[in-house]
This record gives C-alpha cells, structure tokens and sequence, in this order.
C-alpha cells in the first residue's frame, strides 16, 4: 500500500522555510507521527500502529523517515520487508515473523505529506528499497490509488494473482493491483526512473 504523487504541483501547504529533509531508519519512537501521516494519507485504509510497530520491530532495517534534520519532524516513512513470493500481508494485519524462508521483499507502504510530492524524495526512497532489496530477486507491491504507472518506472508491472491474493486484494480497495519487479533489472530501471523525473 502506497500513496505516492510525484508531480510538481504546487500546494497551498508548501512549507514556508526551507527544510533540511533526509531518509533515516524509522523506529518505533517514530510511530506517534507516523501514525498522523497514515491517518491524513489513508483515510480509507487505515492500519493500526500495532502493525507498524511490529514492523520495526521484526525489520527496523526496512523501515525509514524522511525527517527534517533540524527538528526532526516526520514528513514521510516506509514499511519495508521480506515475505513470500506473491503473499503480501493483508491489510491492517500482524506478521508475526519474518519467514525464514522469505523470497521475496516487498514494499507494504511510502507515505509522504502532500507538500513534499514533486521534489524527489520517494524516488530517493524508492532506491534505498530496491538497494536493499537486491538480495531478493524480486520485490512486490500492492499499488492503490492509481498508482500503477508510477511504479512502472521503477520496473514494476502487474502479476497474475490466484483466488487467494485476489481475495486480499479486495481489502486494499478496488482499484488495488499487485505489482512485482525483477530485482536484476535495478540499475536499468533506476536511470530510466531518474531521467523521467
């Protein structure tokens, strides 16, 4: 789940001071402010900061902040981590663990404010993922929003789904697709990625 908007309209909630903004791990003293920026970015899918705080707990390395450096005020975050292939969590729900035998890594949510869209950050996001994420060979996503053709730049397509992930799917809303990307392809898709933005 995503909610990713990387135009460069201007907003009337543009920050009036210039902002020392950076992606650093997230943890779970972060969860209070996360939890503002979900509920004003999901309105129609809401997780439980239960979920988010298992997260970081069973993956701190896959979860980031983009904070101002200055204050540290969160303007954004990512919920990253390993699953099996095409078995993404359901919405709003616990993992429990990470399987040990994980093949896949997969990006549960890149939120960021709407002020910030159009100036980089979820592509600079998006490649400390798929950075990390080349242990794996491939990385999935479950897009929403309509998010779909922004995640193609990054090598991201639609997959076939059986009755099971369909099923899941359906909790992510209606327009919700399951995306994959092969993990080899990285260095090629992020130059195409740079030179669209």
């Amino acid at each position: 789940m995503e909610k990713i908007d990387e135009t460069n309209v201007e907003t009337e909630h543009q920050p009036s001071a210039v902002l020392a903004l950076a992606w650093r791990e997230l943890s779970v003293n972060d969860i209070e402010s996360l939890m503002r920026i979900a509920n004003e970015i999901h309105t129609e899918l809401p997780e439980s900061d239960n979920v988010f705080c298992e997260r970081v707990k069973l993956f701190r390395e896959g979860c980031l902040a983009l904070v101002d450096l200055k204050t540290g005020q969160l303007y954004g975050y990512a919920i990253t981590h390993p699953i099996r292939r095409g078995q993404p969590p359901g919405l709003n729900s616990l993992l429990t663990e990470i399987v040990p035998n994980a093949d896949q890594y997969y990006i549960h949510d890149l939120a960021i404010l709407p002020e910030l869209h159009g100036r980089g950050f979820a592509r600079e996001c998006i490649e400390i993922v798929l950075e990390n994420a080349k242990q794996f060979p491939t990385t999935g996503l479950v897009s929403v929003y309509g998010t779909a053709p922004f995640w193609g730049r990054f090598g991201f397509s639609p997959k076939e789904v059986d009755d099971v992930l369909r099923r899941k799917l359906m909790g992510y809303g209606e327009d919700a697709t399951y995306l994959e990307r092969s993990n080899d392809e990285y260095q090629r898709h992020t130059e195409v990625a740079k030179e669209m933005l």
